[in-house]
């Protein structure tokens, strides 16, 4: 929004702005903010930043965990849930003394990715699109404590509601895609988040109902350079929840909410440029793609049970990759075929257009470890020459669904648990050193924190253990 100090305080002075808000990203993708008066805005606050303790989010240790804030200033958007004027603004980390860039902080080991892309000299910008879908549901409740585990979420869209007193419009299970009012009850939501995104300099491409009946949705920008589309994921998440909440209802990008309905995705769309032409594009090619577009879906396949570790970073994540809901569960790529892990779009034929979607992820990731991570595996399938047909990888464009159980069998697979992704990961991250993008210590802090989180699950009672096992 702004190139200079000065063009920020000019806005500020002539739209009345009284506070400016920085929100920065922790490791595992979430939002904190500190909010200054507006008087306090000065040009120092790009240069020493604002102090904070990193320690109290996850970034450092206790010992050493003094840090600062520096305002990106071309993130800035007046945010619109405040009846008090604010500006707010993206930051990066930075070394509370030295004031150098946090080699942790996940904007900038995404910068640090891209600058490796143009050091190869494949390419000279990355271009992403993300897709988020989403559950909007009328109310969330759950306990879990050393007596009772439980939780209950409700949607006025459910079929499962079809008793109670209405109008008779609810949705059936599977059976939400592209819904129109009024049993698509949250268009008016959905357009005011999309409203609130545009004014805040998020473009989107469309919003719709999802195919889950009980409120799924969905978000999809065009194709944006890929540290602005980072961004953007983190805004659709902030202002979609805040729409939500002030309406009464509440927002989840859960994997897996619902057992037996669909689960929610984050499908990257994914070109890199040189000298604005799209090097993914081959106007000869089969599916229009080039070489080196081969190349690179050889090494995100290669790549993709580690990849996942950070691309789907819980246990919910696992429980939306399984069979018969659309979610890709074998590395394999195909043309418009949605059981692939990599989907060509066959509507997408113009030169500067021609993409694919790696389809595994979900927005409980980090988008910028995410985005980071897959596109270090693509670099490294471009520059070991990986042939994606001649290691296994399709393309497969039948259901693989319908196959024979022998030949599925042969297409490999991807991890079915986040125990699984994180082994991948502990096997196959030389990939991510290189360019000291990722460091060694921050995949193995990152591994033993997801090993933590998936043994304090595994330990618990599980209600449906209860229900089995009760009474034998």
């Amino acid at each position: 929004m702004f190139q200079s100090f000065e063009k920020a305080a000019e806005f500020i002075h002539q739209n009345h702005i009284e506070m400016v808000d920085l929100k920065f990203t922790d490791l595992v993708g979430r939002w904190h903010h500190v909010t200054l008066s507006a008087v306090e805005f000065s040009p120092r606050t790009l240069t020493s930043g604002v102090g904070f303790d990193g320690s109290s989010v996850g970034l450092k240790s206790v010992k050493s965990g003094d840090m600062a804030l520096i305002p990106d200033l071309s993130t800035g958007f007046v945010d619109p849930f405040w009846e008090v004027p604010t500006l707010s603004f993206i930051c990066g980390t930075v070394e509370a003394d030295t004031k150098k860039a946090f080699t942790r902080d996940p904007r900038v080991l995404l910068q640090r990715a891209e600058d490796y892309l143009r050091s190869t000299g494949i390419a000279d910008r990355s271009v992403w699109g993300p897709e988020l879908e989403f559950y909007i549901f009328d109310s969330v409740s759950l306990e879990n404590n050393i007596h009772a585990a439980s939780y209950r979420v409700d949607s006025s869209e459910a079929n499962w509601n079809n008793s109670q007193p209405g109008k008779g419009h609810t949705i059936p299970i599977h059976g939400g895609y592209h819904a129109i009012p009024p049993r698509d009850q949250l268009y008016g939501l959905r357009t005011e988040m999309v409203r609130l995104l545009q004014q805040s300099g998020v473009p989107v491409k469309y919003h719709h109902h999802e195919v889950g009946g009980p409120g799924q949705c969905e978000i999809e920008t065009p194709m944006m350079g890929m540290l602005k589309s980072a961004d953007a994921a983190m805004l659709i998440k902030y202002i979609s929840k805040m729409v939500a909440y002030q309406a009464g209802k509440t927002v989840t990008y859960l994997p897996k909410p619902l057992f037996g309905e669909a689960g929610s995705g984050m499908h990257f769309h994914q070109q890199l440029f040189m000298n604005d032409v799209n090097v993914f594009y081959d106007p000869a090619a089969k599916n229009l793609l080039s070489q080196t577009a081969l190349y690179y879906i050889g090494g995100l396949l290669t790549h993709a049970p580690a990849v996942l570790a950070l691309t789907n970073p819980t246990t919910n994540s696992y429980r939306r990759l399984v069979p018969g809901f659309e979610a890709p569960v074998n590395a394999f790529f195909s043309s418009g075929n949605r059981s692939a892990a990599i989907r060509v779009p066959r509507y997408a034929t113009e030169p500067d257009q021609v993409r694919f979607e790696f389809r595994p992820p979900d927005a409980f990731c980090n988008p910028y470890l995410a985005m980071a991570a897959m596109l270090m595996a693509g670099i490294d399938g471009i520059r070991r020459k990986i042939d994606p047909t001649a290691a296994g990888f399709g393309p497969i464009d039948v259901n693989v669904f319908s196959l024979p159980e022998k030949e599925r069998a042969k297409i490999k697979r991807l991890p079915t648990s986040l125990g699984e992704a994180t082994v991948a990961l502990k096997k196959d991250h030389a990939f991510l050193l290189e360019g000291e993008i990722f460091d060694e210590m921050m995949i193995m802090d990152w591994i033993a924190m997801k090993a933590k989180e998936e043994y304090e699950i595994q330990i618990r009672p599980h209600p449906y253990e209860i229900e089995l096992y009760y009474d034998l």
